[in-house]
């Protein structure tokens, strides 16, 4: 446990925010918000009495609840910036608690059909740009891309923007969706479709190989290459809390690190931390 804290979706009956005894709620990330709710569900079956709420809306979302106090655990597929780490010290006199709770390979969607099997950084920078407008360029067929994006409270926004654009803006074709299953299925539709997200939602569409840069292998986002880092798109996935967990919220934290709540990662889609 590094000192800060992250969360994501499950549905309960309580309103967001809302304290309870033995419950507690959890909001964030969309790309995590499936993965919260399997936790939380299965917890819940072994701690009759406890009530977890999971909600999505974006990382930013949920690290703006967490500082405004209206959530327990916050869930973010990026790390907190310092002005935000500074909010929180100033609004809770306290850093926060950050745990890296899973691992993912961000993943680059295109249709299918697309015959295209691998890109680079640099070829993924010009696309998002806007440099590179028609799949010919990139060895593909001849047609315009067509992109999709996530909204600017998306932690995968985040993710993608520092660590594909270099901090540079998107192009303004870009469709900004609301969440990681819309890219998803815009792009399984779309035969000209590039999008991203995390590596669980890949479902009737094709996942790109990436480069480093041209003259790197390809590498595809898988356990050995997500965990060793050699997947150039490698992330951790986090919970953010305000203090040091106790009572449930403590339970629950150790239970999704031990072997039985990493392996529901894994099984969801994600990649244990260890």
């Amino acid at each position: 446990m590094r000192t800060l804290s992250s969360l994501a979706l499950a549905a309960l009956t309580l309103a967001p925010g809302a304290a309870f005894a033995d419950g507690f709620s959890i909001k964030g990330s969309d790309t995590m918000v499936i993965l919260g709710q399997r936790w939380a569900e299965q917890f819940m079956k072994s701690h009759a009495g406890v009530e977890i709420q999971v909600t999505g809306g974006g990382s930013g979302t949920g690290i703006s609840a967490l500082i405004n106090a209206t959530t327990d655990i916050c869930q973010a597929s990026r790390a907190m910036k310092p002005a935000e780490k500074e909010k929180l010290r100033e609004r809770h006199s306290t850093p926060g608690v950050e745990i890296s709770v899973a691992k993912d390979g961000l993943s680059i969607y295109v249709n299918a059909s697309n015959p295209i099997g691998e890109l680079s950084l640099e070829q993924l920078k010009g696309i998002y740009t806007g440099k590179i407008t028609n799949w010919k360029d990139v060895g593909g067929p001849d047609g315009k891309i067509v992109l999709y994006s996530r909204e600017n409270s998306s932690g995968t926004y985040v993710f993608f923007k520092e660590e594909v654009l270099g901090g540079a803006d998107y192009s303004p074709r870009a469709q900004t969706l609301p969440g990681t299953a819309a890219v998803v299925n815009s792009v399984s539709k779309e035969k000209l479709g590039i999008g991203y997200g995390g590596a669980a939602y890949a479902k009737n569409l094709k996942i790109l190989k990436v480069k480093k840069d041209a003259g790197a292998p390809a590498i595809a986002p898988t356990k050995d290459t997500v965990h060793d880092g050699t997947y150039p798109l490698s992330r951790p996935l986090y919970f953010y809390l305000r203090s040091k967990p106790s009572g449930n919220i403590d339970a629950f934290v150790t239970w999704v690190l031990s072997p039985e709540g990493q392996a529901l990662a894994e099984k969801v889609g994600y990649y244990p931390v260890k």
